[in-house]
């Protein structure tokens, strides 16, 4: 047979570094892609069997290939970056907060002006940032104005204009916030000190003014001229305070960028912290989409690639919690231990409390993408072949064989469905059986819902390790639904999860979702099984007190309890407060048992 276009195109492609580009039928771009070998890695879509459904769906829409070579891998990463930022495929993980970051501007003029900006026009300005909030940049420029007096005005201050005359110096000036440049009050040799100072501090810098200021303040106290030395102590505090909020990490550290990732089944979150002159002078955390099930290395250098790019930071050295591949220019460090591993693990820190704030909200404004979420991790977590959007609970109660009942409870998107919910006495089972109770329990249930064609479960769980599993799964033979639910055991000791014919439990994350709401619906069972065997106990204990006294009857003890409520109060009730609700001669009969003596 002839071969394919498409398989043409990957037959040619060469072994070297670069990106491919996946597009379909109506040459519309779905995929974007970077490779160490272009060849290994495009043949490998085609070649290999893809568990993923995107993946195999992705693969099916590819109708022809095109690459890029390029000389490193690194080169690769930022063209792979821009490719889908001006493109944004189908198919590839989605950038959730492109949007435009404020800088601080230091305008090209004679007395540069210092403020705030969300456009970046290239005349010769110099720009820091971008910073993550509009906040942080009033903060900054707040400590800058107590420390410098800059000018505010937009005028052309020229040396021809200025010798002129053109310019009054404004309020500004009386107010002390400006030296009057405008009328040469200032020279341009004082004014550009104070600009170099104020570079120093934008790029975290603080050592520098805090020495010039603190030489200062001491000519001024040798001079007697107590009131100005005073003035730079306050700037001085300042500028210490501010440097204190900043988190000092260690000196040593410097002009290092730091990540971390926390992903879910559908989202990843990856956290970056940049260091300067020891001290942390940004964090920022970006959100991607999944698209094809890709894993924490490839979002994390994905990740990478951009926020660098996005924060023009031209850092050396990154810090990461695993390897990543971002070509020879960077030196990637994983930390052990110490101050070094203290960033990374604050860095992911930061990722989960971002995590955790999102899906705070999402939880309020989208219940569904929550639910969705959700059932999407149980899936993956529990190795389930569908989601589980219906799961019950059986969990057992009796004590010392009395009243042997059972519960089972039921979640639906995982939440509690309490209309759903059932409780079952124990009938074909003598005394503390639990195997026994839970063969009977289940049979029982999935009978009945089969009997009345009602929706089955995706999921059943029971509380209790192998023993409980296997009497479960007897009525599931039994009733030929072995296979068509999942079922699993939970041990109460180290949350063990027991499937069929495995010997060894799954343990899952302590802290995963997953076995939150596994031990949630646990709990409840636990609960709802508990409130019906102590109702049962007290409705046995009722009985056998009160109708063990001869010539009382049922309707007597209904009105002796909705009087007095308990037993025991009863039993010490006068005779005439007896007589006033029964009637003389059944009050003596009660009132004669409780006082035989």
């Amino acid at each position: 047979m002839p071969k394919t276009s498409l398989e043409i195109q990957i037959k040619t492609l060469p072994h070297q570094p670069g990106v491919y580009q996946y597009f379909d039928v109506d040459e519309k771009l779905i995929y974007v892609g970077k490779a160490k070998d272009l060849k290994k890695r495009v043949s490998s879509y085609f070649t290999k069997h893809h568990d993923y459904g995107k993946t195999r769906v992705l693969v099916k829409n590819i109708a022809s290939v095109k690459h890029i070579v390029v000389e490193t891998e690194n080169d690769a990463l930022l063209l792979e970056n821009n490719l889908i930022k001006k493109y944004q495929p189908k198919y590839n993980v989605m950038l959730k907060d492109d949007k435009s970051y404020p800088w601080i501007c230091v305008k090209n003029e004679r007395f540069p002006r210092v403020f705030p900006t969300r456009r970046v026009i290239k005349d010769g300005s110099e720009y820091f940032g971008p910073y993550t909030s509009m906040k942080t940049v009033k903060t900054l420029l707040g400590l800058i104005k107590g420390l410098y007096q800059l000018r505010t005005c937009n005028y052309d201050l020229s040396e021809v204009k200025i010798e002129a005359g053109k310019y009054k110096v404004c309020l500004e000036y009386h107010l002390g916030n400006c030296k009057g440049a405008c009328e040469g009050y200032e020279t341009e040799e004082e004014y550009h000190a104070n600009i170099v100072a104020i570079r120093e501090i934008l790029k975290g810098n603080f050592k520098d003014s805090l020495q010039q200021f603190r030489v200062q303040m001491r000519q001024y106290a040798e001079v007697m001229q107590f009131e100005d030395a005073q003035k730079i102590k306050e700037k001085l505090e300042i500028l210490e305070n501010y440097q204190a909020k900043s988190t000092i990490v260690n000196p040593k550290i410097s002009n290092v960028d730091v990540f971390s990732i926390v992903s879910d089944e559908t989202y990843a979150y990856i956290n970056f912290l940049q260091l300067s002159y020891g001290s942390i002078i940004r964090s920022h955390t970006l959100e991607l989409k999944k698209k094809l099930q890709e894993s924490d290395k490839e979002l994390l250098e994905i990740a990478i690639t951009e926020i660098r790019q996005r924060f023009n930071s031209n850092s050396k050295e990154i810090f990461v919690p695993f390897k990543v591949d971002l070509g020879e220019d960077i030196k990637v460090s994983i930390p052990k231990l110490g101050d070094k591993k203290g960033l990374v693990d604050l860095s992911e820190r930061n990722a989960k409390y971002y995590r955790m704030d999102k899906l705070k909200q999402i939880k309020i404004v989208d219940p569904d993408r929550h639910a969705n979420r959700i059932m999407a991790q149980m899936k993956a977590d529990l190795r389930l072949s569908e989601e589980p959007r219906h799961i019950e609970c059986f969990d057992n109660s009796n004590i010392q064989g009395t009243n042997p009942v059972a519960a089972c409870v039921v979640f639906k998107n995982g939440k509690p469905s309490k209309k759903d919910y059932r409780h079952f006495n124990i009938k074909t089972v003598e005394g503390p059986d639990d195997f026994a109770s839970m063969e009977e329990v289940v049979y029982r249930r999935y009978k009945r819902l089969l009997d009345e064609d009602e929706p089955l479960p995706q999921l059943i769980i029971i509380d209790g390790g192998k023993g409980q599993l296997s009497s479960a799964l007897k009525s599931l033979d039994i009733l030929g639904l072995r296979g068509k639910i999942a079922i699993i055991g939970i041990a109460k000791r180290l949350e063990e999860l027991f499937y069929p014919d495995d010997p060894i439990p799954l343990y899952l994350d302590k802290k995963s979702e997953t076995l939150k709401i596994i031990q949630q619906l646990r709990n409840e069972a636990h609960r709802f099984g508990i409130e019906h065997h102590r109702n049962r106990r007290s409705k046995g204990a009722l009985k056998t007190e009160l109708e063990n006294i001869t010539g009382v009857g049922e309707q007597t003890i209904i009105d002796l309890m909705k009087q007095f409520k308990t037993v025991k109060r009863i039993a010490n009730a006068k005779l005439d407060e007896l007589e006033a609700v029964v009637g003389v001669s059944r009050a003596s009969k009660v009132y004669n048992y409780y006082h035989k003596e």
